[in-house]
């Protein structure tokens, strides 16, 4: 199970492995196609499911359309659950729907675990539910593994050797190999690729676990395009300011629209989250360089970063004591009659939530609309 794939270019972390949801939107057999033979993804990890309710839309497709590509196909449900008993439901709906969607029995059924329900509990309650969860899944013929953040493993939850998937973002990948004693490590949110739009997860695989147990027998078709492709998304093209100094500052502020929260202060850096028009956040440091203003959050594992405004503007983003009017998502509401009862255009009303027109969205969901 720990066998090393051996990369086209020893000295890039590889594109073993992209992960897709709902924020992805529809993807075709043709983008997968092309992730295989010109960036060497070897296989796909798809949202099944999230909490006791949302399905992923597209799971279906994206499961479909990877399999017809010839990639290995594994699924991932976003846990919500605090306790026992709720880990084994969410394993229960997790296994039914990656069922309904066709995931095929073999593959691994991940619990990813980042949410704020496992952040309030202690390590030795979230490696128990972790568990249960892992062990129930199996009854549906799945696999289990665990995903979570570089900070959380061995802090939050336990991870052991040979197994897990963990994201930690270097700011330069290049000639990076971390957590290589484990199944994945997800090195970037923000790759590109050639026919497909928007940025994606990738992970570099370093045992067979997610090519289902087994060498991958997954070939790209242009190697030299694999090798400088890799190359490429290895490098930062961000340079720190030698200049700008960060300077205290404690403020809350509301964001006014969406806002891309960082690993650095360069809009180069990979992307934690979207925040959401009407997130209010508390800063402890603020900088202007590289043409805009950015402020630095705490967090609970270290900092993020985002960007206030432009430099000319340098409060563009955010406002202070503001309140904002939320609707609640019912059952067969869409962007669009979300946005005519609210005298909006779907694009607006999308992109002040930080998402797309292609994001789904499901009942019980705030959203801001004013």
């Amino acid at each position: 199970m720990a066998t090393l794939f051996l990369g086209l270019n020893a000295n890039a972390a590889r594109m073993d492995m992209v992960d897709v949801s709902n924020n992805n939107g529809y993807m075709s057999t043709a983008e997968y196609v092309s992730m295989r033979n010109e960036f060497g993804v070897k296989a796909v990890t798809v949202k099944i499911s999230e909490g006791t309710a949302f399905k992923d839309g597209y799971a279906a497709s994206n499961i479909a359309n990877g399999q017809a590509a010839g990639l290995y196909v594994n699924g991932y449900h976003f846990a919500r659950y605090a306790t026992k008993t709720q880990a084994i439901v969410e394993a229960d709906f997790a296994g039914q729907t990656a069922k309904t969607a066709g995931l095929p029995v073999g593959a691994v059924l991940v619990t990813d675990v980042e949410s704020q329900e496992a952040n309030n509990q202690s390590q030795a309650t979230n490696d128990r539910n972790n568990a249960a969860f892992m062990q129930e899944i199996q009854k549906f013929g799945y696999r289990a593994d665990i995903y979570t953040s570089g900070s959380w493993a061995n802090n939050k939850m336990t991870i052991k050797g040979k197994t897990g998937w963990i994201a930690a973002y270097p700011y330069v990948v290049s000639s990076k190999n971390w957590y290589s004693t484990n199944h994945a490590w997800q090195w970037s949110s923000t790759a590109k690729f050639r026919i497909s739009y928007g940025g994606f997860d990738v992970s570099q695989l370093n045992s067979n676990y997610y090519t289902a147990g087994q060498k991958s027998t997954v070939k790209p078709t242009n190697k030299g395009a694999v090798k400088d492709n890799n190359k490429k998304a290895n490098k930062n093209v961000s340079k720190p300011s030698s200049t700008a100094k960060w300077v205290k500052e404690s403020k809350t502020y509301t964001l006014k629209t969406a806002v891309k929260l960082r690993t650095g202060a360069s809009t180069s850096s990979s992307v934690i989250t979207i925040l959401p028009a009407g997130t209010t956040i508390k800063t402890d440091q603020a900088i202007i360089q590289d043409g805009y203003r950015w402020v630095r959050q705490p967090r609970f594992n270290g900092y993020g970063y985002l960007a206030t405004g432009p430099a000319s503007n340098t409060l563009e983003y955010v406002k202070s004591g503001v309140t904002h009017t939320y609707y609640t998502v019912k059952s067969g509401d869409s962007w669009w009659t979300i946005a005519q009862r609210n005298g909006l255009n779907m694009t607006t009303l999308a992109s002040q939530n930080g998402k797309t027109i292609y994001t789904t969205i499901y009942p019980g969901q705030r959203l801001v609309v004013r």
